[in-house]
Parts: structure tokens; C-alpha cells; sequence
């Protein structure tokens, strides 16, 4: 018998509305869960219960002519991202007991759209990792196998929607930061073209690079959650492109993109690393399936390839430089450390000189893929990584190089702006997920979604759950008590 945690985000959402369900009821089954399995997948930092339940109150009283079709659905923000009066560390013992005086943007917009957030999930330390393993919070650890990364910096998202704790979730992706985790843990994760949702109201916006994005177990939930968060916002530095005629959930409901020229490569961009045979399996099942819907798949040059890799190691050091209390210095990790060292030794000059040439490099990459609608490549070199494999030698130097070798491709697509998803189309012979890489033309997210929709109707859908999802006790989640094993 399915119980509220087996439905898809959209599901739950409409159980509610049919008043099969109320949120107070999801709300309460999900933090029961969350209280019995989140720290052992490292999935929060902070549970926020009592505004939860108060929110989910507010959900159940609003009139229906106010209620999307998220409303009333469990979620949680990246710990990355500032929540009004929730304590939001950046995953940092610097920031231990930081609570913000707004929300962002992003998180403005989920609320009004009647999603209910439990709290903040676990992320690298100011985002600079791909993995989730700091001093704040247990490390997100991969629900389908627990020695395993969830990846980041928006691991604890995943390991989250992976373990049946919430149906989706918001993060965030600078380089690779939603791909990443979703291709571990066998989720879709999602990153819209530069511009679409807003990463304000405070921040630069990071040279473009970074953007909030939903991650998910079907393309259809994370479409709905794009839907709430692309609303546009005055005052930020990126055009956004503009919305499809229904939004995106249309589009992933429809799944019809029409015929498509997709480029394939599995050659990696910035490091030259030999690409895991189930990651290359994973881009060939792909391949197949988009062929067999009518698609002409055909193999092309990656746009970038490992040469420029001194020029986004450049721009990785210098983002490294957010604002942090001199007298806090000292409490940030290894890694983080030694990113800013060389990030402040990086003059005004050598920053435009770096930037003018990855445009120059990126305007050269554009014009090797004309004439294809969409890329295909691996979003991985390998399909997981154990935890505390990039740290294990203690040099922070060959740490940031072992990351770059594990994900040579996402980070391109954060530099070109374009929308970039990852699938989870793949399985190890040890049945562990394998993500493909789907990637889109800018502002062109609607055909990408509608195209990753009719990708997961062909392989029969891929809404699969580890074993921990059974972890909980149904009768312990569901009453009073709270219980649970794992696998």
C-alpha cells in the first residue's frame, strides 16, 4: 500500500486538493521521517518542525482559487540560501550561528506558491566543493549506498529526495552543484539558462555562473517547482528568457520537442581523465532511446575540451571570496582555505584578461555545435565516488584535481548559460544510478524539459528508491513514535 511519501511531488499536491490529504498530514509524515533517517543520510542541518506545521496550517486554510499545483507540499532550501530567521550556515563553522534578516528570492516564491519547507539541507562549505562533508551537519551521504558521496554542494538536497524525506527540493548550481548530486543519487536535477530564476536579492551575481534549480524524482515534479521559482524580478542582472505558452510543467506534460539533431560526445572538457564504462553505457542507452523516438543522434566535438581548465580554476579561486569575519577565518575547512589563498593572489587584471578569454573560448565552442538542438554527454567520469575520497590524502591542492577528474563536464554549461539537466537513465552492475547529461540551447528550456519528459517515458520511467526508503517503520512513522533501520 503507497503511503504519502511514495507519491511524486505533483501526486501529493493533488491529494491534498481532492482533500485526501491535508498538508498538516504530509507535513507531519515527512518530518517523522526526516527525525528517523536525516542524519543518517546527512540530509539537514536544521529542521525547522514547529514553522513547518504552522505553515502547513496556513496551506490547509488557504482558498482554492490561491492553491498551485505544488500547494501544500513538503520541501527544503539549500543551506546556501538566506531563509528569514531560519539559521542558514553557507555550511560553514564560520557561519554556525548565522540566521538572515530575509529570504531570498527564491524562497519568497516557494512560499507564496504553498510549498512547506522542513528546513535547510546539508551543502559544501560556501559551495566550493562537490561533495557535502563539513563540520555543521553529518555528511550527505548516497542514499543507495551509505559509504558513498550524495555529491555537491547541494548533496543534502539529494540525499534528501532520494530517501523519501521530501519529493523535491530547491538548490543550487554553480558548477555542477544540482547535476552532480542528482546523478548519484538517481534523481533528475535540474539547472535553467542564466536569467531564468532569480539568485537575488543580495549578491552579484557571480559572473553568471550560479543559479537556483529544483531537483527531483520525475521531470514533471521539477518542472512544476521551475514553474514557482521562474518568476521574473526586478532588478536582476540577467534578461530572462521568456516563459512557454502553459510554463513548464506543460512542457514536461506534453513531451513532444519535436525532431531533434542531438549531439553526442563522451570525451571530458576539463580534465583528460579516461570515462567510466557505465557512464559511457548510460550516454549509449540514452542515445538509443532518443533514436528510437524519431531523434537524429550524432557524434560531435566536445565544445570545450581540458585546455581551458586554467581559466575556470581561476574563476573557481576568486569565487571562493565570499565575505567572511576575519576573527572566522580559522574555522573554515582546508579546502576552503587554500581556494581563497589563491583566489586572493588573483589581480583585477588577471580576472578581466580570464574572463575575456573564456568568452572568446565559449563563443568558439558555441559555433562547433551549430546545427544541434541539444548535447548528450556523461554527467560524470565515474558513476560514485566513497565518502571522504576527495579529502583522503589531506592536501586541499590534490583534492580541488581529484573533483575536476570526477566532473569534467557539467561546469562548462554554467559558463555558456545554457540549461543544462541531468538524468538518471544509467544503473552500475551493482544497480547504483549513472546520470546522462542533457543540455540545451539558451532560453530554450522548454524544448530540453519536453525532451527529458519523453526520455523518461521511453525508458519506463526511472522513479526507482533505494533501500533505506523502506527504512522507517510505517506504523512508528504515521503515529506517535518514531523508528526506522537501515539497509
Amino acid at each position: 500500500m503507497a503511503e504519502p511519501h511514495d507519491l511524486t511531488a505533483l501526486e501529493q499536491a493533488a491529494a491534498v486538493a481532492r482533500g485526501e490529504l491535508s498538508s498538516v498530514e504530509l507535513v507531519t509524515h515527512h518530518l517523522a521521517r526526516v527525525a528517523a533517517l536525516g542524519d543518517t543520510v546527512g540530509a539537514f542541518v536544521t529542521v525547522t518542525s514547529e514553522r513547518a506545521l504552522a505553515d502547513a496550517r496556513a496551506a490547509d486554510a488557504a482558498p482554492p482559487a490561491r492553491r498551485g499545483p505544488l500547494h501544500g507540499v513538503p520541501t527544503a532550501v539549500k543551506d546556501l540560501t538566506l531563509t528569514a530567521g531560519v539559521r542558514t550556515t553557507f555550511g560553514s563553522a564560520a557561519f554556525t550561528d548565522f540566521v538572515p534578516p530575509l529570504d531570498a528570492d527564491v524562497v519568497r516564491l516557494m512560499a507564496a506558491a504553498g510549498l512547506v519547507s522542513l528546513g535547510k539541507t546539508t551543502t559544501s562549505e560556501l559551495g566550493c566543493s562537490l561533495y557535502s562533508e563539513g563540520l555543521v551537519a553529518p555528511p550527505a551521504r548516497n542514499p543507495w549506498d551509505l559509504a558513498c558521496t550524495a555529491g555537491g554542494s547541494s548533496g543534502g538536497a539529494a540525499a534528501a529526495v532520494a530517501s523519501g524525506l521530501v519529493p523535491v527540493a530547491q538548490g543550487s548550481d554553480g558548477g555542477g552543484s544540482l547535476r552532480i548530486p542528482a546523478s548519484l543519487c538517481g534523481l533528475v536535477g535540474y539547472k535553467p539558462s542564466r536569467g531564468l530564476v532569480s539568485g537575488g536579492p543580495v549578491g552579484f551575481g557571480a559572473f553568471g555562473l550560479p543559479t537556483n534549480g529544483p531537483i527531483g524524482r520525475t521531470v514533471a515534479d521539477v518542472a512544476a517547482l521551475l514553474d514557482v521559482m521562474a518568476e521574473p524580478v526586478p532588478g536582476e542582472p540577467y534578461l530572462p528568457p521568456p516563459r512557454p505558452p502553459g510554463g513548464y510543467l506543460a512542457a514536461a506534460r506534453r513531451a513532444t520537442p519535436g525532431r531533434l539533431r542531438i549531439g553526442r560526445f563522451t570525451a571530458p572538457m576539463l580534465a583528460d581523465e579516461p570515462v567510466h564504462p557505465d557512464c559511457r553505457a548510460a550516454v549509449d542507452r540514452a542515445a538509443d532511446l532518443l533514436t528510437a523516438a524519431g531523434h537524429e543522434v550524432v557524434e560531435v566535438p566536445p565544445p570545450l575540451g581540458p585546455a581551458v581548465w586554467p581559466l575556470f580554476e581561476t574563476l573557481w579561486y576568486v569565487l571562493a571570496l565570499a565575505p567572511v569575519p576575519p576573527e572566522r577565518e580559522a574555522l573554515l575547512l582546508p579546502l576552503t582555505r587554500h581556494l581563497r589563498s589563491r583566489g586572493a593572489a588573483v589581480g583585477a587584471g588577471a580576472l578581466m584578461a580570464t574572463l575575456g578569454e573564456i568568452q572568446a573560448q565559449v563563443r568558439l565552442g558555441a559555433r562547433r555545435g551549430t546545427g544541434c538542438d541539444l548535447l548528450l554527454c556523461p554527467t560524470l567520469a565515474a558513476p560514485q565516488a566513497p565518502l571522504g575520497w576527495f579529502t583522503a590524502d589531506g592536501d586541499p591542492a590534490a583534492d580541488f584535481d581529484r573533483q575536476r577528474r570526477f566532473s569534467p563536464f557539467c561546469a562548462v554549461f554554467n559558463v555558456t548559460g545554457e540549461p543544462s539537466v541531468s538524468l538518471p537513465i544509467g544503473r552500475t552492475a551493482t544497480d547504483l544510478p549513472v546520470g546522462v547529461l542533457l543540455t540545451g540551447r539558451y532560453g530554450d528550456d522548454a524544448r530540453l524539459i519536453a525532451t527529458a519528459a519523453q526520455l523518461e517515458h521511453c525508458s519506463d520511467g526511472w522513479d526507482r528508491h533505494p533501500a533505506i526508503w523502506r527504512g522507517v517503520d510505517s506504523a512508528n512513522v504515521n503515529g506517535s513514535g518514531v523508528g526506522g533501520s537501515t539497509p
